[in-house]
């Protein structure tokens, strides 16, 4: 006490817990294993070391259900500490400081947490185990005997919805009921006969490991190193001998903690191989599931080349024999890593568009799962490893993942044939090659973002030096349409991910599997976990919640302009998010008689008839010239009937099932509409006759100007024919341009400054010439007018997904 009073003003503590409650060395321990619900903690003025002391101030926080020792300190206890610390110094110095008696109601004195006191006590409710487990992660470990040792427990959770107690019986001396070793963990069971769940146990040896690997064989597969990994190598058997300095040599076998390290060398090792390896995304629980040189290493190696084993996801798959292949579908949400049940265990059917019948069940995301999501997103772009990383290595992982959705195009094309309709061998080409190929092309991109230096006015006599950087917005979020829904989800995550952000996805609701097997692959492919979430749902609740969010800085959306206009006004009323839109089309193409006419009615019927219609860029409205257009319709109708309705998986089906029974009906109103207001129906219209959501590719001609027909997208096979007087380029240029939209456009002619002038007169974000829907990822694709703005692929997509900083310097 001599020394404690010597200073002028006294000296004061910092105790991590609410006293009088939890006084003693093990504060933040007892908080945790009492099952406190507020936690916190108190500077006091210093007493002879029984922590009586006058109060001086207190915070208190509320305590999560899954808190540890760890995550309760590094969340609360030591930031808010610091602070706590400054303000109590602070009050001192100006003479505020409170002494306020501690009140002895409530207090209590808990002994320092030993490993021989850590012994689990099985007779109490599972919470009660649960608090103990977690009161004593990391240290000293809660344990038990089974299997004839000591095994302690670690990362225990409450958590268990969904989760089926199906697995190999641990038997526990003292347990209500044996433990279940499954794919998740060990599941074990309070005497209230409620589950709790453990995912790591160390064995009495001090190797720690997943504890759904408890009976496995232990995998002997040694990996063969690189040169440069073997230089790492011998840099971390470096780091080592510094902190083992009692050993002369470190060799394979060589263990960490036999050699004589503590829980304190444990941080230092993991801080020294981050700094070394360029941030490697490694734990502590790393360094005890890896307790030798070789282990380290090995697991050390796996992490930098992306393909460590010991963050495996479980996947609970929906599996179906289809198309000769095995297809193991994901069905849950995907948040932070992990496939998980919606809030409420909510889910909806996805239909076969061929026959009408229930693929699976999805998980419905519910708002508070978005908010789960983004904070996932959230936490992976401010404190995860993606930023961390290096650009180039960024692009690594990304070529990884196009790697990987090549391996399973088959698969992948195989589920959109299912899920949305497409016709198998397009999806091969298009739904999914394209998708490979946009991945790859902005992989490419990742090292080569880059801004400017600039000259301006020098502040005399000193100098000045400006520059740019560009940067990653944050949160994306990107809501994406049915019709190409793995193309659509590639062209705007593949910028996304290359700019640096981190990713929640919405996929339609009518077609969520490959967005869901996607993120499977993304998985595999290394992505950090929290950059790509993925989450299922309807427009109104998880694309409401995300466009509310606050913590989305960005919003890209394909979809209809009436929604647009909405996700413009919700994205303006939360915190003014950046928004990129790709709406609605009406695409004129106009055919001259002076064409090839033979390659203009194939081409005309592919920029219509193209992915059943569900094409954002279809030509809406065809202008044939008057001279050609009885032949041009002549030849059109002769091609429609040879084409093959029928199961989209057949390989000489050329035309599969619409994507959804409300568009299907859509289409058969649209037709009638056309039909009722005098414009000649000359084939199809109809339904087909057989199950499943198929419609006739259709051909309308006699269409006037005024009528609904003209004006508004059918998104459907719908073929639209009006003429033009001959020659006559500047009257059919203006009806073409007589639209709210302007998504794309087309000319058919041999002329080609004919051609020039009219692709400069055209008001369309995509103009083609003698070609339609020739798309490339590397030219920009966005629209004019109510069509939106902002661009997809190419670079310009880049700067929808990049802020730039100005730094100026004076020196």
């Amino acid at each position: 006490m001599e020394v404690i009073n010597a200073p002028r003003h006294g000296s004061i503590i910092y105790h991590p817990s609410l006293l009088p409650r939890h006084r003693g060395a093990s504060a933040i321990n007892w908080t945790l294993i009492h099952g406190d619900k507020k936690g916190g903690f108190t500077i006091f003025w210093a007493d002879d070391g029984l922590d009586t002391g006058d109060l001086l101030l207190q915070r208190e926080c509320e305590i999560l259900p899954d808190d540890t020792v760890s995550t309760l300190y590094n969340r609360f206890l030591f930031p808010e500490g610091i602070k706590g610390m400054v303000q109590a110094v602070r009050l001192i110095a100006e003479g505020k400081a409170p002494r306020v008696p501690q009140p002895e109601e409530g207090a209590t004195y808990e002994g320092i947490q030993k490993k021989e006191t850590a012994k689990i006590n099985w007779e109490q409710p599972a919470e009660a185990i649960h608090n103990w487990i977690r009161g004593n992660d990391k240290v000293p470990g809660a344990w038990t005997e089974a299997c004839g040792q000591k095994l302690t427990f670690f990362n225990s959770t409450l958590n268990t919805a969904g989760l089926v107690p199906e697995g190999e019986a641990l038997p526990i001396p003292g347990a209500h009921r044996p433990g279940v070793v499954t794919k998740a963990g060990l599941i074990l069971f309070g005497n209230d006969d409620r589950m709790l769940l453990v995912k790591n146990i160390q064995l009495e040896d001090g190797k720690m490991m997943p504890a759904s690997h408890f009976f496995r064989a232990e995998d002997n597969s040694t990996l063969e190193l690189t040169e440069a990994e073997l230089a790492t190598m011998e840099a971390v058997r470096s780091a080592w001998k510094r902190i083992l300095p009692n050993v002369l040599e470190v060799e394979d076998s060589t263990d960490f903690f036999k050699s004589g390290a503590a829980s304190v060398d444990v941080v230092r090792l993991v801080e020294e191989v981050k700094e070394l390896c360029d941030g490697v995304e490694l734990e502590n629980e790393d360094v005890y599931m890896a307790t030798t040189f070789k282990d380290f290493i090995q697991l050390l190696v796996r992490k930098l080349r992306g393909d460590d084993k010991e963050g495996e996801c479980i996947i609970d798959y929906v599996e179906k024999e289809v198309n000769k292949l095995t297809l193991r579908m994901p069905h849950q949400l995907f948040i932070g890593g992990t496939f998980v049940d919606a809030e409420g265990a909510k889910t909806f059917e996805t239909i076969n568009p061929t026959d009408g019948s229930v693929i699976c069940q999805v998980a419905l995301a519910q708002a508070s799962d978005v908010d789960k999501a983004v904070a996932a997103a959230k936490d992976a772009f401010e404190n995860g490893l993606w930023g961390k990383i290096s650009a180039r290595d960024r692009g690594r992982l990304l070529y990884r993942l196009a790697d990987l959705m090549e391996q399973h195009q088959e698969e992948l094309a195989t589920i959109e044939a299912l899920d949305a309709g497409a016709v198998y061998t397009l999806a091969l080409k298009t739904h999914v090659g394209m998708s490979i190929q946009t991945f790859r092309y902005f992989a490419g991109w990742c090292d080569k973002i880059q801004g400017s230096t600039i000259p301006i006015n020098q502040a005399r006599p000193n100098r000045n030096l400006t520059l740019t950087r560009k940067e990653p917005i944050g949160v994306c979020g990107i809501i994406i349409p049915w019709n190409y829904p793995l193309m659509m989800l590639s062209w705007k995550t593949a910028a996304c991910l290359a700019a640096g952000n981190t990713v929640v996805i919405k996929p339609a609701q009518v077609t969520p599997l490959t967005a869901l097997k996607f993120a499977e692959l993304s998985l595999k492919a290394g992505i950090p976990k929290g950059v790509i979430n993925i989450i299922p749902g309807s427009g109104s609740e998880a694309g409401q919640s995300l466009l509310d969010h606050p913590d989305v800085r960005k919003i890209g959306f394909t979809g209809s302009t009436e929604v647009g206009k909405h996700i413009m006004k919700s994205s303006a009323v939360s915190n003014l998010k950046k928004v990129s839109l790709e709406l609605g089309g009406k695409s004129p193409l106009i055919i001259f008689a002076d064409c090839d006419l033979s390659k203009a009615v194939q081409m005309g019927m592919s920029s219509v008839f193209f992915n059943k219609g569900e094409n954002c860029i279809a030509a809406g409205r065809l202008f044939v010239e008057d001279s050609i257009h009885d032949q041009f319709v002549q030849k059109v109708v002769e091609e429609v009937k040879k084409m093959k309705i029928g199961n989209p998986l057949d390989r000489d089906t050329n035309h599969g099932p619409q994507n959804h029974q409300a568009h299907l009906r859509k289409l058969i109103e649209y037709c009638q509409r056309g039909v009722k207001e005098g414009a000649t129906l000359v084939c199809g219209g109809n339904q087909v006759p057989r199950p499943g959501f198929f419609f006739e590719p259709t051909v309308f001609t006699d269409v006037e100007d005024h009528m609904f027909i003209a004006k508004e997208e059918s998104f459907g096979p719908v073929m639209v024919i009006s003429r033009f007087a001959d020659g006559d380029v500047d009257a059919v240029l203006s009806r073409a341009n007589a639209t709210e939209f302007g998504l794309a456009s087309g000319v058919f002619t041999r002329d080609i400054s004919k051609a020039l002038y009219i692709s400069d007169k055209l008001e369309a974000g995509t103009v083609f010439i003698n070609t339609y829907n020739k798309t490339d990822v590397a030219a920009p694709f966005g629209g004019f007018k109510q069509s939106g703005f902002g661009k997809d692929l190419g670079e310009a997509a880049l700067n929808e997904y990049l802020r730039i900083k100005t730094v100026t310097f004076e020196y």
